[in-house]
């Protein structure tokens, strides 16, 4: 379902969109067993009939919406799609019954707007007590037009749009709320399991590589021009005079309370260079061993990443790995159908991207062959826990020569992005392999907190001879876990 671009489509089964509809895909939102909702960044919803279909040959589209201001974003919740547009966050229903949009409602407004072209507004996702999440970008390089409508903050002398960089939550009565700030391009944003919602960043200046955070009350996370709005009625960080400017990372956080530090670090190329989306698996595994893990969209590498997390001390932290890449196009969007396959939204914008075709659709569908992967990796006192999704060869898995382990941390600093600093080499001191062969216990050296660990397990096989199918696996270790 990949439209004609400039270049061919690598989809087997892509058939054009009528009308020379041009399907970048900015929103997605699965409706039932057989349509999915697509916004465009041109402004328009377009539903999909047939998408299930194996091939998708009779897909039907139907615009519902247009008119709308670059959507970043669509869910559908009690009869009404929601997405923010940059100015607001809007609710469009269908009252009279056609099939198209006759209603568009404010749901919530008040950031700033300066008209930089960056000031892109991504969102809503839903929590679990019914507040919609959304995440502004901030303006880089806002000129004198630009900052005449803004912010200032006189202390750090910082101005942006009122709360760009910012996270923020609208409340099912409407309130919009300030929650967290020091975002930079924050386009992906999910909700796990227990109900706490994450975001994405991208590497650039004050963000050493692209990141996974934890959204909660008062945090602030790296960029710091969206202090601007520090001193707004509402928010809920004050106070920060000094910044930390061209520290390692773990140092930064030592003298800036405020700055918390990612769940999750990608190291870059490695493991992407431009996350987007966040998906929970949510399937009960119907999309293979995963259930339960995020998989994070990539831009530039056309690709998904998945992510394991575990709360340590109270701080999430965990692994993240390599999943699949071959899309056709950028990945921005992502949401699960109702059998448990992904439905995989593309577009490049006009940036580069790995893929041949500029946007499209394309779904993802777990063959029901199990592959041989590091399903976690978990964080000990005194090392790692390997969880593995088949039994592991125990002579392969009690080698040391099996694997590599090392460490780094990056700079914190206003520089564009940061190569990987004060890296070690580390050393096992021991391997033990559990009586089911799943789980393997690596006693290594000098950890570090606030360090990424970067594991390659190339040596390591299941019991019928085969290497993994990704051997890498990035540790964001944030707290050691206490004996």
């Amino acid at each position: 379902m990949t439209p004609k671009a400039q270049t061919d489509s690598r989809a087997k089964n892509w058939k054009p969109a009528p009308g020379n509809l041009v399907l970048e895909v900015s929103g997605l939102a699965v409706l039932d067993d057989r349509r999915v909702a697509v916004a465009i960044r041109k402004g328009e919803i377009w539903i999909l009939d047939g998408v299930y279909d194996e091939p998708p040959k009779n897909v039907t589209y139907k615009r519902f919406a247009t008119a709308l201001h670059e959507p970043l974003g669509l869910i559908w919740k009690d009869d009404s799609f929601y997405t923010v547009q940059r100015s607001e966050l809007t609710r469009i229903r269908d009252v009279n019954g056609d099939g198209t949009a006759d209603e568009y409602l404010t749901v919530a407004k008040g950031w700033g707007v300066t008209g930089h072209y960056h000031e892109y507004a991504y969102g809503p996702k839903l929590d679990h007590e019914g507040n919609l999440w959304l995440t502004l970008n901030i303006g880089l390089g806002l000129k004198k037009e630009h900052k005449a409508r803004a912010v200032h903050e006189p202390t750090l002398g910082f101005s942006q749009g009122r709360w760009r960089g910012w996270g923020m939550k609208c409340t099912p009565d409407g309130k919009l709320i300030p929650v967290c700030a020091g975002m930079r391009s924050p386009s992906g944003i999910g909700v796990n399991r227990a109900g706490d919602m994450f975001y994405t960043d991208q590497q650039g200046n004050w963000v050493a590589t692209n990141t996974l955070h934890h959204m909660r009350e008062g945090a602030f996370f790296h960029h710091v021009e969206a202090l601007a709005s520090m001193n707004l009625p509402g928010s809920p960080i004050q106070g920060i005079k000094n910044i930390p400017n061209g520290l390692p990372f773990p140092e930064a956080v030592k003298r800036m309370p405020q700055l918390k530090p990612p769940a999750i670090w990608f190291p870059y190329k490695k493991v992407g260079q431009s996350a987007t989306d966040i998906m929970l698996d949510n399937s009960g595994g119907k999309f293979g061993p995963f259930d339960g893990q995020f998989f994070v969209g990539e831009f530039t590498q056309a690709s998904m990443q998945r992510v394991f997390l575990e709360k340590i001390d109270g701080q999430y932290q965990g692994a993240c790995f390599p999943f699949r890449e071959g899309f056709a196009s950028a990945v921005l969007r992502m949401d699960q159908g109702t059998d448990g396959s992904v439905f995989v939204g593309l577009t490049n914008r006009g940036w580069s991207s790995l893929g041949t075709a500029s946007y499209g659709l394309e779904r993802l569908i777990w063959t029901g062959k199990t592959p041989f992967e590091i399903k976690e990796m978990r964080a000990q006192p005194d090392g790692f826990e390997l969880v593995f999704t088949q039994p592991v060869d125990p002579k392969t898995a009690l080698d040391p020569n099996s694997y590599k382990l090392k460490r780094y941390t990056y700079n914190y600093h206003s520089s564009y992005g940061s190569d990987e600093i004060l890296t070690k080499d580390l050393t096992f001191e021991k391997l033990s392999v559990s009586e089911d062969g799943l789980k393997v216990r690596l006693k290594v050296k000098d950890l570090r907190e606030l360090y990424v660990h970067e594991l390659e397990a190339k040596g390591v096989q299941n019991q019928h001879g085969q290497k993994l199918l990704h051997p890498q696996a990035y540790y964001t270790l944030n707290r050691i876990p206490k004996r």
